[in-house]
């Protein structure tokens, strides 16, 4: 009895910090996902040690628990306003981007000063798809351990504006049925109905849009659909496709 009564207390307390956590994490937004800087790092861990406790410290109360996990939400949020609003703060606390490589060369002394290792260097270069040092112009070290590598002006890519060539537009799809589901708002934004989109299926032996995992229309207009049977996956170029206003 004993244990079951822990094992549900267990389970309503570990509910509680679970979306607690997910409320919290929403509020601090993407960045600590997208941009995981020191700061973060030292912040997720702590945030997720409260809310690990939370759970399994049956030998305290969960209020404690749930108020320092409201604490250091406000502090991160406090400290984000903060560096958003005070750079020279956001310096001391998230640090600065650091050149690595500048003008072809490496930067030895700042990689020591920022305990930054060659090999360090050239695994995130090898990431970047760069093999040969000598390829690299800048190399910068963000503040969340990523490497911006520019090339050489030499070895980058050729575009379409280097040769003066003209080229059409090509913007985001529209995704028009997501996982057996027509979305008709997205119909309606590139002035195409629920029949025309009924017919267009049709004339594919699909008999009901439930069959279709994914359709989308891009800015061309051609309409791609990919049933749940893959063998079944197609593109269809719609010439009479009358496009967004």
């Amino acid at each position: 009895m004993v244990l079951l009564n822990e094992t549900l207390v267990v389970i309503v307390r570990g509910i509680i910090g679970f979306f607690t956590l997910l409320i919290f994490t929403r509020l601090l937004g993407k960045e600590q996902v997208g941009q995981l800087t020191f700061f973060d790092y030292i912040m997720g861990i702590t945030i997720g040690s409260i809310a690990a406790s939370l759970t399994v410290d049956l030998g305290s109360r969960a209020w404690p628990h749930w108020v320092g996990l409201l604490t250091w939400t406000v502090a991160a949020l406090s400290m984000q306003w903060i560096t958003i609003r005070w750079r020279y703060i956001s310096k001391i606390i998230e640090g600065e981007p650091v050149v690595v490589i500048m003008n072809g060369k490496i930067m030895e002394d700042t990689m020591k000063k920022i305990r930054y290792r060659l090999s360090d260097l050239l695994v995130q270069l090898r990431d970047k798809g760069v093999f040969d040092l000598s390829h690299v112009e800048f190399a910068v070290l963000e503040t969340d351990g990523k490497l911006s590598v520019l090339k050489k002006s030499q070895l980058l890519p050729v575009t379409p504006r280097d040769l003066n060539i003209s080229t059409n537009y090509f913007g985001i799809s529209s995704e028009l049925i997501y996982d057996g589901v027509v979305i008709e708002e997205n119909l309606k934004q590139v002035n195409l109905s629920p029949q025309w989109l009924e017919s267009e299926l049709q004339k594919q032996g699909i008999s009901h849009p439930s069959q279709v995992f994914l359709a989308s229309l891009n800015t061309t207009g051609e309409l791609y659909i990919d049933t749940y049977k893959d063998y079944l996956k197609r593109i269809v170029d719609i010439s009479d496709y009358p496009g967004p206003n």
